[in-house]
């Protein structure tokens, strides 16, 4: 309703295409694959088949993550929500305990695929055809390198089966490197670089087109990408550390560093990585725009999109679930972004650094 009373139609066009979700964790601690019939029906989150149909959602980043036990997800909001914070570090989990949760998980996106949820896509021109349709696609990613092995033979199996896009690390050290704690203010200079191994994932995942996501990476880490990658520099759902003083988000030189590289940035939905003070509560549609308006003067109109964290993340309220993304359309439209910007946002941009980056 507008405040006259009168019903008000929210844009469902264009499509979002998503820089990050958590659907696959959801359904692991779920059941796994036996749960996946969940995803088609109506249920307690904020992505499911129903709400991306009601929101326009067309697909994104699926994220493969494995849980650190020793997270009391209580007590991290609790600490969140308070005017500075530092929780520390999770441990580090070894590869024969990353594995099985991995394989677990990718089999549940498979599971999805064969219930007809979705299309598994390999290249840009797979999500174009499924977005076509009316087809949700998906990118198989995974966010913590800990299932990989020091050898890649794991790398390359899953990408056989699909993985186009990972993260070295989340927030807890890997092999591969360190990523950067819950922290407020703080930034993400936090930490070593790359080891030799990590170093060594990225060439091969340069010389297979897996995208490497930056969004947890400390800052050391970050800079050694950016040496190392001959790939666009992409953070797949990160947000703007001159707004939010927050060690998840991007400073000014990252953010320029991203821009050269002609990668790309997508906006995380995550309320304490929005709100200019870091905390874990609601936030308005506002603050949302006041990041977009930072990464596209930093980043320029065709290297910004959405990475929304959906089903990982507590996101403002006015939006919701996947269903509510017409509100943040029409904020966008309300905002004086024009048509072509918003379908740029929405889903163009990450097309086109997908494009760049699997060599298409």
């Amino acid at each position: 309703m507008d405040k006259r009373g009168d019903c008000v139609t929210l844009p469902t066009e264009p499509a979002v295409f998503d820089g990050h979700n958590d659907v696959l964790l959801k359904l692991f601690r779920a059941g796994g694959p036996v749960a996946a019939d969940r995803f088609l029906t109506d249920h307690e989150g904020h992505l499911d088949l129903p709400k991306a149909r009601a929101g326009g959602f067309a697909g994104g980043f699926f994220a493969i993550f494995v849980p650190s036990d020793d997270i009391d997800l209580d007590d991290k909001t609790g600490q969140m929500s308070q005017a500075s914070y530092s929780l520390p570090l999770p441990s580090p989990i070894e590869w024969e305990d990353a594995l099985p949760v991995a394989l677990t998980q990718a089999a549940t996106l498979f599971r999805l695929e064969e219930l007809g949820a979705l299309k598994v896509c390999r290249t840009a021109a797979d999500i174009r055809a499924c977005m076509a349709e009316g087809r949700l696609a998906a990118i198989l990613h995974m966010e913590g390198a800990e299932a990989i092995d020091p050898e890649f033979h794991v790398l390359d199996v899953l990408y056989k089966a699909g993985l186009r896009s990972l993260g070295p690390v989340w927030s807890r050290p890997t092999i591969y490197g360190e990523g950067v704690p819950f922290r407020y203010p703080s930034d993400a200079d936090i930490g070593g670089g790359l080891s030799e191994d990590g170093i060594d994932l990225v060439k091969r995942c340069n010389d297979l087109g897996i995208l490497i996501d930056l969004s947890h990476l400390n800052m050391a880490g970050f800079w050694d990408v950016a040496k190392h990658s001959a790939a666009p520099l992409v953070a797949t759902h990160s947000n703007a550390h001159a707004i939010t003083p927050q060690a998840r988000n991007l400073t000014d030189a990252q953010l320029d560093a991203i821009a050269a590289s002609d990668g790309m940035v997508g906006l995380n939905f995550a309320v304490a990585f929005l709100r200019p003070d870091g905390r874990m509560v609601d936030t308005g549609l506002d603050d949302m725009l006041r990041h977009l308006d930072h990464l596209l003067h930093r980043l320029g109109e065709t290297r910004v999109g959405l990475g929304s964290d959906f089903d990982g993340a507590l996101i403002p309220f006015g939006i919701g679930t996947a269903a509510g993304l017409p509100a943040l359309r029409q904020a966008m439209a309300d905002h004086g972004y024009g048509a072509e910007l918003i379908e740029r946002l929405c889903h163009g941009n990450w097309l086109r650094v997908l494009e760049k980056t699997w060599g298409q």
